[in-house]
């Protein structure tokens, strides 16, 4: 046996060496699982660390964190029983994606399935597609093994578009309609110039003026969940029922990789809640990443997304959260005062941060 050992002035590096391993175990170790929500979704948050914490991955912890919030119908504005749209029905959006394999599974105005998060999961699992969408996608989530077809719909979902209909559906999300202050049915106004954009759309600035509608965390609101797991990959999820009395076939940006969320194992992970269809159109969550890739911490990366969509937009409601692959995390929002629930090995719950409202200076070079 004596013969198998090194000699001894080998000894102190390879102590060394453990020492060193050990250290970085230990600090890993104390640095991940890391699970991070919009809002204080604190059961959709303690669901997905149950899981993460045990060892799974996080895919597996988005997926029951998001369920979670399905589940309790968080807001009212996730999972089924929420936001009716202008014919009473309930839709489901939702989007998971994988930070270290750049897969994601997404699923778009899904009728009849309860279970948005999960039929997401089944796209990434079973399909060489991103998106699946409206009855199609209901038809493959029950292929797939989930329950259905099932009515959405609640009893408050029901009351809340029947009260929408007594106030002659008002506000909704037409414009440049006849009639404009009834339930229609609707024709394209003849009088308005869709070619002018100099006066009633645009300031001298640039900005649009959009109709203000009463977009709040109960009535447009997106559980985004991201996750990092105790080998340090990471995966993000979102799930929504979408805004109240929307035009039916709406999508808005919680099913879209890079709005609502974005991960990537190299760099950390961003979610995202508010004016779906405003904030798609700049992708906030793949400019979080990017601007964090290149340098910016995740409060400056935040920030910065979120200012350039309020140049542009100087009334809408938004936030994102930004969390580093080194555990860092922020948040910033526009319009209303934004919530994010955290939960690290060093805490002994979730805690909830609390962000407000910025004004329009993006950190560009």
């Amino acid at each position: 046996m004596a013969s198998s050992l090194l000699p001894a002035p080998f000894l102190p590096l390879i102590i060394a060496i453990l020492v060193s391993v050990a250290g970085k175990e230990i600090e890993y170790g104390e640095k991940y699982p890391i699970v991070v929500s919009t809002w204080p979704f604190v059961e959709a948050v303690r669901a997905a660390w149950r899981v993460v914490d045990g060892g799974f991955p996080a895919l597996d912890a988005v997926v029951e964190g998001c369920s979670a919030c399905e589940e309790l119908r968080c807001d009212g504005t996730v999972g089924p029983g929420g936001s009716p749209d202008e014919n009473g029905e309930t839709t489901l959006d939702a989007l998971i994606m994988n930070g270290a394999t750049m897969e994601i599974g997404a699923v778009a105005a899904m009728r009849y399935v309860k279970d948005g998060i999960r039929a997401a999961r089944l796209v990434m699992q079973y399909t060489e597609h991103t998106l699946l969408v409206g009855e199609k996608a209901s038809l493959f989530a029950i292929s797939m093994g989930l329950p259905g077809p099932m009515n959405l719909s609640s009893e408050e979902s029901l009351h809340k578009w029947n009260k929408w209909k007594e106030n002659d559906c008002q506000p909704n999300f037409r414009k440049n309609v006849s009639p404009s202050n009834s339930c229609g049915p609707y024709h394209p106004n003849i009088n308005s110039d869709f070619s002018d954009t100099s006066c009633s759309s645009l300031n001298h600035m640039g900005t649009t003026i959009r109709k203000i509608l009463p977009v709040n965390i109960f009535n447009h609101d997106t559980i985004s969940m991201a996750v990092v797991d105790k080998v340090g990959h990471v995966a993000v999820g979102t799930s929504t029922n979408g805004a109240t009395s929307k035009i039916p076939g709406r999508v808005g940006d919680g099913p879209i990789p890079g709005s609502s969320a974005y991960a990537d194992d190299e760099v950390g992970a961003c979610g995202a809640t508010g004016d779906g269809d405003i904030m798609m159109r700049f992708l906030p969550c793949y400019q979080v990443i990017e601007s964090m890739r290149r340098g910016m911490q995740p409060k400056i990366a935040a920030e910065d997304a979120i200012s350039r969509i309020a140049i542009k937009f100087p009334n809408f409601i938004g936030a994102v959260f930004a969390v580093s692959k080194n555990g860092l995390h922020a948040g910033a929002c526009h319009g209303w005062t934004f919530q994010y629930s955290v939960r690290v090995p060093s805490m002994e719950d979730v805690e909830v941060f609390t962000v407000t409202p910025q004004t329009a200076s993006p950190h560009v070079p």
